[in-house]
């Protein structure tokens, strides 16, 4: 491929815009995979009082553009729950009860599973 010196800042643009698209791309779709993952976990390790709580763990895409995905795991029925559980609160008669940490170890999954998975789809990428 013969490239002349003026056109070169052209030629190198187009091809950073290219690898950029396919970085974005395999960013948002390992943002997702994790995403639902991260659900399968919480749901997982969320006490089982009744069904209900654990049932209503779901995620959302709340930001979305050419560049970056935002997603959001949550408790679509229960989130008034999610904090006294994960934390224990206060008894009316004195003393606490007993937290049932279930979303900080989502979170820490989500975290190492994400960075993971993007070092080994994007560093086992080449350049053209």
């Amino acid at each position: 491929m013969n490239i002349r010196a003026e056109d070169l800042v052209d030629a190198v643009s187009e091809e950073l815009d290219i690898y950029a698209n396919e970085v974005a791309d395999t960013v948002k779709k390992t943002v997702t995979a994790v995403a639902k993952e991260t659900v399968k976990v919480v749901k997982q390790k969320s006490p089982s009082a009744s069904g209900a709580y654990k049932k209503s763990w779901a995620q959302k895409k709340t930001y979305d553009n050419t560049g970056s995905i935002q997603i959001t795991v949550y408790n679509r029925k229960h989130y008034q729950l999610t904090h006294l559980l994960e934390n224990g609160h206060a008894k009316r008669n004195g003393g606490r009860t007993r937290a049932f940490p279930h979303i900080a170890p989502a979170e820490e999954f989500a975290e190492r599973e994400l960075e993971q998975e993007l070092r080994r789809k994007l560093c086992a990428r080449q350049m053209p």
